[in-house]
């Protein structure tokens, strides 16, 4: 159990003995174990605040930027109401196709909208068709020099009292590095301002996983 910011012995304690994981969880993170990638997988107790968020928010129509093998898609995906809907953007068929079955046995398959394309094209094709500020909840875990421009995107779509999440903000403490050359530390680094700064939103970073930055737009 890797964390930057909280120690392991407790970082463990959180995730393996208190919170807890559907059966039907736990074997997608195993499958999804499998794979060399697996790291990108969220962790059981980011997958439990993403849920208990999407719910506080009521959330009917939701957006995931950047789904992997479908994990936290199917944490979002079980607390919709039936007649919801989570559009999902990616573009690994490989990957997003390891959740498929997974979304299917629990009984969310017709909620998720899966998009196999860049997901500034899915986005900007859901403003173009009039869905400017009708989506609850959206959570952001992509490329991170990508992630602004998906913020604005979901910040256009998103209703005023939605709620947008944005994973791996503190970039395992890369982000407290004033110095660092890295691209996707300065795109962090850069967007972190930027948000706690926006009059569009009140924002608030978390130290859960990598660092979770919440944005409730106004």
């Amino acid at each position: 159990m890797k964390s930057s910011i909280t120690v392991e012995k407790v970082a463990r304690y959180v995730v393996e003995e208190i919170t807890t994981e559907s059966a039907l969880e736990r074997k997608l993170r195993s499958e999804t174990e499998k794979l060399s990638e697996h790291r990108m997988i969220s962790s059981s107790d980011v997958g439990a605040l993403l849920a208990i968020l999407a719910q506080s928010v009521n959330a009917r129509k939701a957006l995931e930027i950047g789904t992997f093998t479908g994990y936290t898609a199917l944490k979002v995906a079980t607390v919709l109401p039936p007649n919801g809907k989570l559009i999902c953007c990616d573009i690994s068929r490989e990957w997003t196709d390891i959740g498929r079955p997974f979304w299917k046995e629990a009984g969310v398959s017709d909620r998720i909208d899966l998009h196999i394309a860049p997901a500034l094209d899915t986005l900007s094709a859901l403003i173009k068709a009039g869905e400017s500020a009708s989506y609850d909840f959206a959570f952001i875990d992509a490329d991170k020099t990508g992630y602004d421009s998906y913020y604005e995107a979901c910040l256009t779509l998103i209703r005023p009292g939605g709620l947008i999440v944005l994973d791996n903000m503190l970039w395992n403490g890369a982000v407290t590095d004033a110095n660092s050359q890295d691209a996707n530390t300065m795109a962090l680094q850069t967007l972190n301002k930027k948000i706690s700064q926006d009059s569009r939103v009140n924002s608030c970073l978390l130290t859960v996983g990598d660092g979770l930055m919440l944005a409730r737009k106004k």
